[in-house]
């Protein structure tokens, strides 16, 4: 299909409780990574525009705390239910703007609207508790209210899931929410936006894009907002938690990720590999959870060369609109040089390099193993976030976690065994947020995602991501 026959047209901004033009001087260029064809041009929010979304989200939560929780739930569910009809449209505007394969972004799209959901029933579930008295004729209560004003700070690799684990959280608690999306993904966010709020009052979900460090600046220093939750790199994760910790408002980071892969001699190789390569390659390797350190046991370690090494050459690269795509382009241009950069310098300091087939057009990189990598090599402390795989041999499981811990990042991790003394012990050992043991699932919607050490901290998704947007009060009334 050519994107000639499909329309795209920026989006405006929910703001103030209307769709508006942003009134900022700048301008920001929307590209189809796939052939750098320019999509349109975004309008940004200007300082004014900020204001008004500021003081709107203020008004809109005063109200929205107040509406039952049954009636948000129910709210919620005819948005997700609008949300799963326009799926295929979607899909299409998010495979043009950031170029996975329409599949991954018909995927993306299913697992928006199933996060939304689960948090849409988790809002007739917020419980409090009732502790035993110390005094006769007296009552000691817990109890759950929304946090208030939420900020919520989204990036382009996953724009419509990690938006909707912040919006879905938010709103389901009783919270309004400002979200800042993507400016490289803008209208697939906005389509989403749009069949929620229309179940919505006026202002308690707002849509911005805008310059990052203005927005940033402006919102969370604001008195209205009293929760941030940001997902993206560490770096930027570590200036808005400053800048958080200033003001003393509660955030949740879920930061970058270089999940480690241990690959034991008595696993189904063949299985591991399959499922394995159709992880790590998924939307080009721009994942934070994708596996990217392959540690596998010596006695299989060429039969696992040989066997990635060929399901990954046999993945078809190209755009994401054609059916037969596997494999999309990266995000953009900068982030082709990037990876490129770091695939280069690995391979200069003596990591054998095998490589797949991409489009020379477009900001391709091809699918890369690579092999007997030193502990020293860039590719193995700098996050690749692209389609590269690492992989390096390992005698004993303590020389495996010894390396796989011996990283700044600690999001996901993955395990193939059938030992059951190898999983108690890497379950206890690996430092990481979420293990998968002999399957990919570390991310759903009832259970918590989030980080140690550099990948951040708090989670979102299951109830510790819906506890996030409540404070707790306890409450001592003696007759």
């Amino acid at each position: 299909m050519s994107t000639t026959t499909l329309t795209y047209e920026c989006p405006p901004m929910l703001l103030g409780g209307e769709w508006r033009s942003g009134r900022h001087a700048q301008r920001s260029p929307v590209r189809n990574p796939a052939n750098g064809e320019l999509l349109g041009e975004l309008g940004l929010a200007s300082t004014d525009d900020l204001q008004l979304a500021l003081q709107t989200t203020q008004k809109a939560f005063e109200h929205w705390r107040q509406v039952p929780a049954h009636d948000r739930c129910a709210r919620l569910e005819r948005g997700v239910a609008r949300l799963r009809e326009n799926t295929e449209r979607i899909a299409t505007l998010l495979t043009l703007e950031q170029g996975k394969p329409l599949a991954e972004a018909r995927a993306e799209c299913a697992m928006a609207a199933d996060l939304i959901k689960w948090y849409a029933e988790e809002a007739r579930r917020v419980y409090g508790r009732v502790v035993p008295a110390r005094l006769p004729n007296s009552r000691m209560d817990v109890l759950k209210f929304p946090v208030g004003p939420v900020a919520a700070f989204s990036p382009w690799n996953f724009p419509l899931v990690l938006s909707a684990r912040k919006i879905g959280g938010a709103l389901a608690a009783g919270c309004s929410i400002i979200v800042k999306g993507a400016e490289e993904t803008p209208a697939s966010v906005a389509a989403m936006v749009e069949c929620l709020n229309q179940e919505l009052p006026a202002g308690v979900l707002q849509l911005i894009y805008g310059v990052p460090s203005e927005v940033s600046e402006i919102l969370i220093r604001s008195p209205i907002i009293r929760k941030v939750t940001f997902t993206g790199s560490v770096p930027v994760g570590r200036h808005l938690a400053g800048m958080a910790a200033q003001h003393l408002k509660r955030i949740t980071l879920e930061l970058g990720g270089h999940a480690p892969v241990i690959i034991c001699g008595d696993t189904d190789l063949q299985r591991a590999v399959n499922l394995m390569v159709q992880h790590k390659f998924r939307n080009a390797g721009q994942a934070c959870l994708a596996p990217t350190r392959f540690y596998v046991e010596k006695r299989i370690y060429g039969d696992f060369l040989d066997a990635f090494g060929a399901a990954m050459q046999a993945l078809r690269v190209g755009s994401g609109i054609e059916s037969s795509t596997q494999m999309g382009p990266v995000a953009s241009t900068r982030r082709q040089s990037a990876v490129r950069d770091l695939i280069e310098r690995s391979v200069a300091m003596g990591a054998r390099s095998v490589t797949g087939l991409a489009p020379e057009q477009g900001s391709f990189v091809a699918p890369t193993l690579l092999a007997d990598v030193p502990l020293n090599a860039p590719v193995l402390t700098e996050e690749p976030f692209g389609p590269v795989a690492s992989a390096m041999p390992y005698e004993t499981l303590e020389q495996a976690l010894g390396m796989a811990n011996n990283n700044p990042y600690g999001l996901a991790g993955y395990l193939f065994t059938d030992s059951a003394k190898t999983i108690l012990s890497v379950s206890e050992r690996l430092e990481v947020g979420s293990l998968a043991i002999n399957g990919m699932g570390v991310s759903v919607p009832e259970a918590p995602f989030g980080g140690v050490k550099d990948s951040g901290y708090g989670s979102e998704s299951g109830i510790e991501g819906m506890e996030a947007f409540l404070d707790t009060k306890f409450t001592h009334y003696v007759a």
